[in-house]
């Protein structure tokens, strides 16, 4: 081990000469910070789309990509004929969601550092891409919700100034918009329905036990907006 870290810090970053030492060295820290890659993946991912196999990809495509840049070495003539060989195979495996595709760039980009000895690039690059996604997630970045609820539900007689549905919505809401008011007829309970910006989510249940309590009201439906895009 003392060895292999020495080995690793008289490397230049332009890379060294491809030796047993040096290409063991690249695919242990290829699967090292493969693994770093796939840890922070699963630390801040979001939503229901989570795949096991995906995570262990990025693991093995670190290790992969590293071990082609072994393969390849300075051989142009080997570069060639591999970038032929791989052009016959057929990826047909579809990526619903932009940032995976960022996880597998990242995957690649680090593996070929570590294939290539450039071994100082590929550990800060890995730190600064783990940094980076841990600040998106926790800062959630990017959110733009102005309305993150879609309520329905049918009442008997007008929503007019002074009733109860408008002012607990604006208790639990931060602001709420009527978007259709539809009338039956034959005396029917009219449907409505409205966009909210929940101020908490977790007092969805509360909101929807305070509209129950309104007299005339039945068929409360609320759907969290966020939830039907992450499917």
């Amino acid at each position: 081990m003392d060895k292999l870290w020495q080995l690793m810090e008289e490397t230049p970053l332009s890379g060294g000469p491809f030796t047993p030492q040096s290409i063991l060295l690249s695919l242990l820290l290829a699967f090292v910070l493969g693994q770093v890659l796939a840890w922070v993946y699963y630390a801040t991912h979001s939503g229901l789309s989570y795949s096991r196999s995906y995570v262990q990809s990025l693991i093995l495509i670190t290790v992969v990509v590293a071990m082609v840049m072994t393969v390849i070495g300075n051989n142009i003539i080997t570069a060639v004929g591999l970038m032929g060989a791989l052009a016959i195979v057929r990826f047909r495996n579809i990526l619903k969601d932009t940032r995976d595709i960022a996880f597998i760039f990242s995957a690649l980009v680090i593996g070929m550092a570590a294939g290539s000895h450039r071994y100082l690039t590929a550990i800060m690059g890995t730190v600064i891409l783990s940094l980076i996604a841990f600040y998106l997630f926790f800062t959630d970045f990017g959110a733009h919700e102005p309305h993150n609820g879609f309520l329905r539900f049918s009442l008997r007689g007008p929503i007019g100034p002074g009733h109860p549905v408008p002012t607990i919505l604006g208790r639990f809401c931060g602001n709420y918009t009527l978007i259709s008011a539809q009338d039956t007829g034959f005396g029917g309970p009219a449907e409505y329905a409205y966009q909210l910006m929940i101020r908490s989510t977790s007092r969805n249940e509360e909101l929807l036990a305070e509209l129950d309590k309104v007299e005339g009201i039945e068929n409360i439906s609320l759907t969290m907006q966020e939830r039907l895009l992450e499917v």
